[in-house]
């Protein structure tokens, strides 16, 4: 089929507070409150009004890592990314297929957002947004679900005819360790007593989790040490488990880096947790990550980017230092991970992972998860279920409405709707709808606007 065709008519921004049950430590950031941003779009598709949407939570201290920069003036550079591309998508007069919006507006929004001195993954953000709002709608107007929507050539990319797009029922959730996260049940810290796991040990069992990501801090003796105590929680629980490392930026170069990595494989106590690791994430700053080569520090498991991505050439010039893939995040942009994914099924030795930042129940969750399962993922990393009571301050009836139109992948059985880990992985088959994963909608009228 030709791409869908739309005008955009609309474009609405918003935000709603979420308070973090638990604190969410990683590299040198501990976060406890931040806001979700929401994008409504309403376009114009063959003389009707179609609606699409989108949500992110706008995580402080990981697009722009500056120590100067206080989290609140981190939320304000993102709302900053979200109006420069409000303003591009609105001004474009023609109606277009929704990867020609990206390549057009999106392009000219991160390029107002560079020179106005936002980083360019902060200037990613608000594209990434419009980007899946875009996408929604065109997906609802042909009645066409994402993974049949882009195999049928809606979204107008140049990949998805190449690509084998997998239609996943399940995927393995793979469980965050950040660097706040108590691990046993007797370890002294914050409980908020509201009947989820607030420990490792307790998740693993409220939840059969046997995949794990394990946040580092770059600084190696209480890297060594941490990692030595979650693998003793892991062997005595978690049976036949995996790991992913994420490193978050936290060593500031290579050679940094290979010290660690000697260390740890010269820790007896880690033998087993080495065997189990199956990558590791973005160890070096972004600021060296692509200038300095990492093929002879004799690091046995893939290493990847992540933040490193913010142009569209990072993965081909780390495949050249001796990385072997790259994350797919919906916050970088969907059209970064099908092009990433595109590239990596080129070659086996390479991957595509799946990370999480803290995705929220509801759209942001439900977009990235079938985004990357859809790609091949076959286990990714979930947050947002752990650090944030559900919905969190979402209102009931919005909650409700998730929860009905998605029953398999949320639970419904307590007072409030959660996210449904069963055996450690996630139902999918509710999200093959029509339109980006969802069949609901927030309640626009409870958000606050970002004007």
């Amino acid at each position: 089929m030709t791409p869908v065709s739309l005008r955009i008519r609309e474009v609405q921004l918003f935000e709603r507070h979420v308070t973090l049950r638990l604190p969410f430590r990683f590299g040198a950031a501990t976060v406890t409150q931040c806001p979700q941003a929401f994008v409504q779009v309403r376009a114009e598709v063959h003389g009707k009004t179609v609606e699409g949407a989108s949500a992110e939570l706008m995580v402080p201290k990981w697009f722009d890592k500056s120590p100067n920069l206080t989290h609140e003036q981190n939320f304000e550079q993102l709302r900053e990314a979200l109006r420069n591309a409000r303003t591009a998508f609105l001004a474009t007069p023609d109606a277009l297929g929704p990867y020609a919006h990206a390549q057009t507006a999106g392009d000219s929004a991160i390029a107002v957002s560079v020179a106005r001195g936002l980083p360019r993954l902060v200037a990613q953000f608000g594209t990434a947004l419009l980007d899946k709002a875009v996408a929604d709608a065109a997906l609802r107007a042909a009645n066409l679900s994402w993974v049949d929507g882009v195999v049928a050539g809606a979204l107008g990319d140049p990949w998805s005819a190449q690509l084998r797009l997998a239609r996943p029922e399940r995927v393995v959730l793979r469980h965050t360790v950040g660097l706040a996260d108590r691990l046993t049940d007797e370890e002294p810290g914050h409980d908020p007593q509201d009947g989820l796991p607030a420990t490792l040990e307790a998740a693993i069992r409220h939840y059969g989790l046997h995949h794990f990501k394990l946040k580092l801090s770059g600084q190696i003796e209480a890297d060594i040490h941490r990692l030595t105590r979650i693998g003793e929680v892991l062997r005595r629980t978690a049976g036949d488990y995996r790991v992913t490392l994420d490193g978050n930026e936290t060593f500031t170069d290579a050679t940094s880096l290979g010290r660690f990595w000697h260390t740890l494989r010269t820790t007896p106590a880690l033998a087993d947790m080495l065997q189990r690791t199956l990558l590791l994430e973005q160890p070096l700053a972004r600021a060296v990550a692509l200038r300095e080569s990492i093929a002879s520090l004799g690091i046995e498991v893939p290493v990847i980017l992540d933040e490193s991505d913010d142009h569209t050439s990072a993965l081909d010039e780390g495949l050249a230092l001796g990385y072997n893939g790259i994350s797919s995040k919906a916050c970088k942009g969907i059209y970064r991970s099908l092009r990433n994914a595109h590239r990596i099924a080129q070659d086996p030795r390479l991957l595509l992972s799946g990370e999480d930042l803290t995705c929220q129940a509801g759209l942001a969750v439900q977009q990235d998860t079938l985004l990357a399962a859809s790609l091949g993922v076959t286990h990714i990393e979930r947050n947002g279920h752990h650090y944030v009571d559900g919905f969190g301050t979402a209102p009931q009836e919005e909650a409700q409405a998730f929860a009905a139109a998605h029953a398999g992948f949320y639970d419904n059985s307590a007072t409030r709707p959660h996210l449904a880990v069963r055996n450690g992985q996630l139902d999918l088959r509710s999200l093959h709808v029509a339109g980006f994963a969802t069949a609901a909608m927030p309640l626009w009228r409870s958000l606050q606007a970002i004007v």
